[in-house]
């Protein structure tokens, strides 16, 4: 919707973007009182700063009220918009530090999720390496989908991303982290599923072919997961977009799903999943680090990057293992 009477935006200024960033954050938390904490301002100020955006752009963006928070459509487009804008302010400082030799600025990584729990995952160590290494930089950690991470390096959203390997982009460039195991899990309630030490008759006399019988959940998205299930010609019977989505339609009791060892283990402790024919039913997948080609990454991301690569190095692990 259009405000009245209101003059087009003109020549962006350095509170114009200030306007912005506050816009998207509102936006991302999910409303004014949820982004007070986030910005370290108070509502009234937040609601006088999008109102003063609404002004200088001579648009509607959001409704507020017992209603709750919305965008308006215009505010839809002017928040993907604002996103392509600030990314570009954010890489052209990067250049401006490149110039001037120094590490300073945004870095905004993204991770796929779940990974933090997995042993050969050393992100973490990455991030104290670099933070001791880059301490003017402020890092930012975002978890996403496979898809969402690779469009974000793609589009600049993110500087670089950690996701499992399943196709290549000549836009990216790739640097191999760590792997993860895979396991064939059901939840209590499943036929498949045993109260006792020893498997089902069923599950034992279990193959590839036969397995097609039961209810199969899986990725919604180009994936490790999706690859093995059409590989296997299991048709989804209901579709996850994250790992804990799986983790909850394989806990309901009524599908089969993929689910990282090292995710499902606590819910294996607790007697709530069972791993179908480990020797059988399981796939590996490796992990990479991914930055886009072009333009040349910053010089802070780089630097993560080369973290990245230390901490996952095989005398690090070793080091690591040995603690």
């Amino acid at each position: 919707m259009k405000l009245k009477g209101r003059a087009v935006l003109g020549q962006i200024s350095d509170m114009d973007l200030r306007l912005l960033r506050v816009f998207r954050t509102v936006v991302d938390c999910g409303g004014m009182a949820a982004a007070e904490l986030e910005l370290n301002i108070g509502t009234s100020t937040v609601s006088r700063h999008i109102k003063d955006l609404e002004t200088r752009l001579g648009l509607v963006l959001c409704r507020r009220g017992r209603a709750g928070f919305a965008l308006t459509a215009e505010g839809e487009q002017i928040y993907a918009q604002a996103g392509q804008l600030l990314s570009a302010t954010d890489a052209f400082r990067a250049g401006v530090d490149e110039i001037h030799q120094r590490m300073g600025g945004q870095l905004h990584v993204a991770v796929f999720d779940k990974t933090a729990s997995n042993p050969a995952c050393h992100i973490a160590q990455a991030i104290a390496l670099f933070a001791e290494r880059a301490p003017d930089v402020a890092l930012n950690l975002h978890v996403s989908t496979l898809n969402g991470i690779e469009r974000g390096v793609l589009d600049g959203q993110f500087h670089i991303g950690v996701i499992p390997g399943h196709r290549s982009s000549d836009m990216l460039e790739y640097t191999r982290l760590f792997d993860e195991a895979m396991l064939l899990y059901c939840g209590t309630g499943h036929p498949l599923f045993s109260d006792g030490p020893l498997p089902t008759a069923e599950a034992q006399a279990l193959d590839w072919s036969s397995l097609r019988s039961h209810a199969f959940a899986g990725l919604g998205y180009h994936s490790p997961n999706m690859e093995i299930s059409q590989q296997r010609r299991m048709p989804r019977k209901a579709t996850g977009f994250d790992q804990e989505s799986i983790a909850t339609l394989i806990l309901s009791g009524r599908f089969l799903g993929f689910l990282p060892i090292h995710y499902a283990q606590s819910f294996v402790a607790d007697g709530k999943m069972q791993a179908i024919q480990p020797a059988l039913f399981h796939y590996a997948c490796d992990f990479f680090g991914i930055t886009r080609r072009s333009p040349q990454p910053s010089r802070a991301t780089r630097a993560f990057q080369a973290c990245l690569e230390a901490a996952h190095a095989p005398s690090a692990v070793a080091a690591t293992a040995a603690r």
